[in-house]
């Protein structure tokens, strides 16, 4: 089983298709973290490639996630993980007993154009915000 690094929190950000929501939270978490939090992302069902728009609406903040692909969710990647966070996958995201779980209710980006996906970026932002305030203290 893959073991986080000592003393470093591991997140998992889980969403279907794990091309849009998922991507932009571990793109945030990353960047905001600079680091030093470990930082995974999967989908129940992965799409073929991460959502254009998404990638269109981090990079207008400075985030690249072109390079990054839709992983489909497997056990070890949870149970490696400190937190895990799902986004609107219901039943189709497994919860496991003894993990922090989070559910953030976001707007799925498929399919919608860049303002409404620049909403979504700016809510999950915010979230992951207090997120790194929780996992790392000043």
């Amino acid at each position: 089983m893959p073991e986080s690094a000592p003393g470093k929190p591991s997140v998992l950000f889980v969403c279907v298709h794990n091309a849009g929501r998922s991507q932009m939270a571990a793109g945030w978490l990353t960047h905001l973290t600079a680091g030093r939090v470990e930082v995974r992302s999967a989908g129940s069902t992965p799409a073929d490639q991460v959502n254009p728009v998404a990638i269109e609406a981090m990079r207008e903040v400075g985030i690249d996630i072109t390079a990054e692909q839709p992983k489909i969710l497997t056990v070890d990647a949870v149970e490696a993980s400190d937190v895990v966070i799902t986004m609107g996958c219901g039943d189709a995201c497994p919860i496991f007993p003894g993990k922090r779980h989070e559910d953030w209710k976001l707007d799925d980006p498929a399919g919608q154009d860049i303002d409404a996906v620049r909403t979504i970026r700016d809510d999950i932002r915010s979230r992951i915000e207090r997120l790194v305030g929780e996992l790392l203290p000043a």
